[in-house]
C-alpha cells in the first residue's frame, strides 16, 4: 500500500472533508478546532470551536457544520499518544456549530431537542433536501454513561426531530446512493446498521426492538473480530467504508451486507475516519488520530459524491 503522510502534529484529528481545491478540512479534537490542510502539508486554523469538534460537513450554504461532543477528558500515555478517558470537569453541552470558512465566524446552530440537551454529538450528513442527520453517542463517565440517539435537523437552524433512540454508541452516518436509507455505525458493538428513510427526517418503519433489532434498523455488517467502529465514508457502487479502532484499518462492504473485506493501515491502531478526493474521487483521505496524521492512499473504487 503506497501511504502518503499528508501533515502530521494533529491533535485527535477527525471529519475530513474534501473541498476540491487541493485542500481538506479536518477537525481537531484535543485543540479544539476546525483546521484547513493543503496537500503540501500547509495547515491554518479556521475556528477555535472548543469542547470537542468531532465530526464536519459542508452544508447547502458552503458554511461547514461541525458536531462539537462538548469535549473530553485526556491522558496521556507512555508512548506519547493521547487517549479519552471520559467527561471533562468543563463540560457544559454537545451541540451543532456552523462555521464560516472564510472568516473563521462560528454560532451555536442547536444544543437542544425537545427539551434535552444533545449530549456528545459526534458525525453528520446531508441530504440533498438540505437537511442533515447526526448522531449523539452521548458521554460517558468512570461509572455510567448515556443513551445514544439520532437526530435530523434543517441547515437554517429552524427544526430539528429525535429520529432513533435509543442506540447504542452511534457513530459513523452515511447516505445510500439513492439517498432512500440512513447508515448509522455502532462503535462498541462494531456494527453497521440501515435504515430504510420514507423522506427526509423520516423513517419508513417506527422505532422498535424486536429479535432481530434493538431500533427497527437492518443489520448490515459486523466485525467479526474485535474492533470499534468509527466513521464512515460511502462508495459510488453504495459500499460502505468504516474507520476501525485498535484495529487500525478500514472495513468494507456491500451495502446488502455482502463480499466485507478488512483493509489494514498501518501506522496507527486507530483509524477514525476517511473521505474520497482527488481525481475522480479515487483518494482516500484518512485520519490517523493517535499518530496525529492525515494520510492519503489511493483507493481502487471511486467515493460516492457529497450532497454539497
Amino acid at each position: 500500500m503506497s501511504i502518503k503522510v499528508i501533515a502530521d502534529d494533529l491533535w485527535f484529528p477527525e471529519g475530513p472533508i474534501w473541498l476540491g481545491d487541493g485542500s481538506l478540512l479536518v477537525v481537531e479534537i484535543r485543540r479544539q478546532t476546525l483546521t484547513r490542510i493543503w496537500l503540501d502539508g500547509r495547515k491554518h486554523i479556521v475556528a477555535h470551536l472548543g469542547g470537542g469538534p468531532n465530526g464536519a460537513a459542508i452544508g447547502p450554504d458552503g458554511y461547514c457544520y461541525v458536531a462539537n461532543n462538548g469535549g473530553f477528558k485526556w491522558k496521556q500515555r507512555p508512548d506519547g499518544a493521547w487517549d479519552i478517558v471520559g467527561q471533562p470537569d468543563d463540560y457544559q453541552t454537545g451541540r451543532i456549530e456552523r462555521v464560516n470558512i472564510e472568516t473563521g465566524k462560528f454560532e451555536v446552530l442547536y444544543d437542544s431537542c425537545d427539551g434535552h440537551r444533545i449530549r456528545g454529538a459526534n458525525d453528520l450528513v446531508f441530504d440533498s433536501f438540505g437537511g442533515f442527520y447526526f448522531s449523539d453517542p452521548g458521554k460517558t463517565r468512570e461509572r455510567d454513561m448515556d443513551r445514544g440517539a439520532v437526530y435530523y435537523a434543517k441547515a437554517d437552524g429552524s427544526f430539528i426531530k429525535e429520529l432513533i433512540f435509543p442506540i447504542s454508541r452511534p457513530n459513523g452516518m452515511g447516505l445510500s446512493p439513492d439517498g432512500k436509507e440512513l447508515i448509522v455505525a455502532e462503535t462498541e458493538t462494531a456494527r453497521i446498521w440501515g435504515f430504510k428513510l420514507s423522506g427526509p427526517g423520516h423513517l419508513a418503519t417506527p422505532v422498535q426492538a424486536s429479535t432481530s433489532s434493538p431500533h427497527g434498523g437492518r443489520l448490515i455488517h459486523t466485525s467479526p473480530v474485535y474492533s470499534r467502529f468509527d466513521s464512515l465514508a460511502i462508495e459510488a457502487n453504495g459500499n460502505i467504508c468504516v474507520g476501525n479502532l485498535d484495529r487500525g484499518g478500514v472495513s468494507v462492504c456491500a451495502l446488502d451486507g455482502s463480499n466485507s473485506e478488512f483493509i489494514p493501515v498501518p501506522g496507527d491502531t486507530h483509524l477514525t475516519n476517511l473521505c474520497f478526493g482527488g481525481n475522480q474521487l479515487k483518494t482516500a483521505y484518512l485520519t490517523q488520530s493517535y499518530a496525529g496524521c492525515l494520510i492519503e492512499i489511493p483507493w481502487p473504487r471511486p467515493g460516492l459524491p457529497l450532497n454539497y
